[in-house]
């Protein structure tokens, strides 16, 4: 019980990280502040894709916090990890340094660890046919 309870606290803390950095950051690009038209501009990025992305961050928030709705949370959570691990590549590419990649490589490392810790009922059961 103790171990489940401690991978449960585990879960809402890395979760809780990861779903409001991505409700500050997709509110950056919906709004198309100036550090993220910047941003976009320097990895290369059309600034037309900054409110696609950002929308995509709030609805991922939303599947992962609502429950039931296993395969949608699954399809956020890769959506999420498609589009962080695309910008580490992009800021690699782009020529920034690791410290400049690391807040975009954190919140892909916070994807998959909420994935990984979601409890039984968040999870997609497969059923043999």
């Amino acid at each position: 019980m103790t171990n489940q309870k401690s991978k449960n606290i585990a879960y809402w803390v890395v979760t809780g990280l990861l779903c409001f950095g991505m409700i500050l950051g997709g509110s950056g690009q919906l709004f198309m502040m100036k550090p993220n038209l910047e941003g976009f501009a320097h990895i290369g990025f059309p600034t037309y894709v900054l409110p696609l992305f950002g929308t995509w961050k709030f609805l991922a928030v939303i599947a992962i916090l609502v429950p039931k709705y296993t395969l949608v949370k699954e399809w956020a959570y890769a959506g999420l990890f498609f589009l962080l691990s695309g910008g580490v590549v992009a800021h690699l590419a782009s020529g920034d340094d690791f410290l400049q990649t690391l807040p975009v490589f954190v919140f892909m490392c916070l994807t998959m660890a909420s994935w990984y810790l979601r409890p039984a009922n968040r999870r997609l059961v497969l059923t043999k046919q």
